[in-house]
This record gives C-alpha cells, structure tokens and sequence, in this order.
C-alpha cells in the first residue's frame, strides 16, 4: 500500500514502516503525528485520486527523532561593488516511521 502525502510543504511517497526524514515537526520523540494531505492512494493495483486530496484518508506516523542536516555555505556576491557577504544554514530535520495508510 502506497500514499502521495504533503508533509511539511514537501510531498513524499510513503509505504508502510518507511523511514524519512522530513523538515522538522512540532512534537517530541515517540509523539504520533497524523497527515491529512493524502492526494494518493494505491491499494495493490486499486488507485483512488484526491482532486485535491483524498476525502477521510489519514497517514499516522511516529517521530523517532531530531536532527540537523550538513552545513550548506551562502555567499553573496555583486561584481566590482565591494559587496560579499558569507552565511552558512544548518536546516532541521525529523525523522518519522510511517505506522497507518488509513
């Protein structure tokens, strides 16, 4: 069983038991989070479409835990002004097991 979920402005193609790591979610370790913004579902060959999404279905998952991603560096830069500018961006993360396609 398959789902196209919106998760955190990003949609994911989740099957159940997966792990993946998503932008990060309010809630703790161990906390059960439901997704409503199902546009997919795929029931062994069976395909039922959202237009936009699917009326009553739900996806339930479980945070396993927080995390940041690797440092990604951004500079700036406008030719013969004098003006650089570094910054650098860790972005946070969550990483959640998917437990129902309901």
């Amino acid at each position: 069983m398959n789902a196209i979920v919106k998760i955190s402005g990003q949609q994911f193609d989740v099957k159940l038991g997966q792990e993946l790591n998503v932008y990060r979610l309010e809630g703790n370790a161990g906390d059960k989070v439901d997704f409503s913004d199902v546009m997919l579902i795929d029931n062994n060959g069976k395909v039922t479409l959202g237009a936009p999404t699917v009326k009553n279905a739900k996806v339930t998952a479980t945070i396993l835990s927080h995390f940041q991603g690797e440092k990604v560096a951004v500079f700036k830069k406008k030719r013969r002004k004098g003006y650089q500018k570094w910054n650098n961006h860790r972005q946070q993360y969550s990483k959640v097991k998917i437990e129902a396609i309901a």
